[in-house]
């Protein structure tokens, strides 16, 4: 179990964790939420990832495996971006973004438990698949579902105008990250072996189609024939060249 998905146990774990400074980060970017995402953010999707960090970090530790610590401070860019969200027409494409951001990192989530079940249940885990990972992974289709349904509703009834779709394209543009990256080699490097671990990184283009099918049909829709964005396939890319450059994660035994 440790050799085979040390790494991904560390990588979910921590990701889920990191939902503390997600929070934090909506709370700067639609300072004037819509009851039904604050609702959702702050008493359904928060407490649920939480506590799929905490067993998480459990299974860790009953592995003799020491967690990686979460990123929990904001970043730079979240903050200006918070900072321009009080024009309220800002807070609009913020608004959308954190729809899309959503909806990729659930929808990856989705993919990594799926893969994680088979992996455990082709090894004879069937007691951490069943007890852990299959009811962390069924709660996941329910945010993407939250995810994909609101960003349809804002394009479908016009809420954004054309600059501020063309704002959130070059804003997507310049800063997406594959989920719990967070903009770090580190973490880029150690996504490429989760996505070698979980079987990805011989179908990236797949993958990528998979991840950013939604973002395609609704942010790029005036593109014919993109299946997904392409900064998505580059950021798979740069993650399993990383783990091809510099190879695994030694598993951080907890010596306590």
């Amino acid at each position: 179990m440790r050799r085979r998905f040390a790494t991904t146990i560390d990588y979910l774990g921590r990701v889920e964790l990191e939902v503390e400074r997600n929070l934090l980060e909506l709370l700067l970017i639609m300072p004037e939420p819509h009851e039904v995402d604050r609702f959702f953010y702050a008493d359904v999707w928060g407490p649920q990832e939480l506590a799929h960090g905490r067993i998480l970090d459990q299974l860790q530790d009953d592995l003799g495996l020491r967690p990686t610590p979460p990123v929990l401070e904001v970043g730079l860019k979240m903050k200006v971006l918070g900072a321009l969200s009080h024009l309220g027409q800002v807070q609009d494409v913020s608004r959308l973004l954190y729809y899309l951001t959503g909806a990729s990192t659930e929808r990856q989530a989705v993919l990594a438990y799926s893969e994680f079940v088979k992996g455990l249940e082709q090894m004879g885990e069937r007691a951490i698949a069943e007890t852990i990972i299959r009811p962390i992974k069924q709660q996941e289709p329910g945010h993407f579902a939250f995810y994909r349904l609101s960003a349809q509703k804002m394009i479908q009834d016009g809420e954004l105008r054309p600059w501020q779709l063309h704002f959130a394209r070059l804003l997507r543009s310049r800063s997406y990250n594959l989920v719990g990256t967070n903009g770090m080699q580190l973490h880029k490097h150690q996504m490429g072996e989760v996505i070698h671990q979980l079987g990805f990184d011989e179908q990236v283009e797949r993958y990528a189609k998979e991840i950013g099918r939604l973002e395609a049909n609704l942010l790029w829709a005036h593109h014919q024939g993109m299946d997904y964005p392409p900064y998505i396939l580059e950021a798979l890319r740069e993650s399993v060249q990383l783990y091809r450059e510099r190879g695994s994660f030694e598993p951080r035994e907890n010596h306590q």
